[in-house]
C-alpha cells in the first residue's frame, strides 16, 4: 500500500521489451537506501516488485496485464518517473490509500496556471470509472495523491501547488500526454458490498 506522496523522481536507465512484458532498470537515490529483492515500489503509480538492485539503480518487471492497463509501455531510456516505496507502519499518512493498481490511463487535455497553482484537466475514455470519482475526493495521477476539483462527462480536473509540481513528473506533462489514473479504492469496496447484498 502507498500514500501517493512521491519520494523522488527516478530516471529510466534501461528499458527492455519482450512482447507485452518489460524489464525496467531505474536510477534512484532515496528509494534504494533500504531496498530488498521482493520490495514493492510504485513507478508512476504502478506497484512493481524489485527483482534486482545495486547502489544506484533497481530493476522491476512489467507483466502483460500491467503493460496493457498502464502507460509504462511508453517509457524510454531517460524518461523521468515518480517513485514511492510501500508505506511502513512508522510513516506519516500524508495522502490517501493508494494500491498501485491502475484503473485506466487518461489524456491531459489542458494545463492552466492559476496564481500559485496549476490546474490540470484529464480525459478518460472509460466512463465506468467515473462513478468512483467525486468532487473534493481523492484520485491518484501517475502515483500522486491529488484532490479532485471537478468531474464532468469524461473530464477530471485537479489543481496542484507549485511545490508538488516541481517534485513530480507532472512538471513534464503537457496536453496530449498520457498518465496513469487510480480511483479511490473505498468507493469500489462500497459498490461491491452493495452489489453482493443485492445478488444474495
Amino acid at each position: 500500500m502507498f500514500t501517493g506522496i512521491i519520494e523522488e523522481i527516478g530516471m529510466m536507465k534501461d528499458v527492455r521489451k519482450r512482447g507485452q512484458t518489460m524489464e525496467l532498470t531505474i536510477q534512484a537515490k532515496t528509494v534504494i537506501q533500504d531496498i530488498h529483492v521482493g520490495d514493492s515500489i510504485a513507478v508512476n503509480g504502478v506497484c512493481l516488485t524489485v527483482i534486482a538492485f545495486d547502489q544506484t539503480a533497481f530493476t522491476v518487471e512489467v507483466m502483460p496485464e500491467t503493460y496493457r492497463k498502464s502507460s509504462l509501455h511508453m517509457l524510454q531510456s531517460g524518461s523521468r518517473v515518480n517513485l514511492e516505496r510501500a508505506m511502513s507502519m512508522q510513516s506519516r499518512f500524508g495522502g490517501h490509500i493508494v494500491q498501485g493498481h491502475v484503473d485506466t490511463t487518461a489524456v491531459l487535455v489542458s494545463r492552466v496556471t492559476e496564481e500559485n497553482a496549476v490546474v490540470f484537466t484529464f480525459e478518460t475514455k472509460e466512463r465506468g470509472i467515473l462513478q468512483y470519482i467525486i468532487t473534493h475526493g481523492s484520485i491518484t495521477i501517475d502515483g500522486i495523491s491529488l484532490t479532485v476539483v471537478d468531474v464532468s462527462n469524461n473530464l477530471v480536473k485537479v489543481s496542484i501547488i507549485s511545490h508538488t509540481l516541481a517534485q513530480t513528473v507532472l512538471f513534464d506533462k503537457y496536453p496530449g500526454d498520457i498518465v496513469n489514473m487510480e480511483c479511490d479504492v473505498l468507493g469500489k469496496y462500497v459498490e461491491r458490498i452493495l452489489l453482493f447484498q443485492t445478488e444474495n
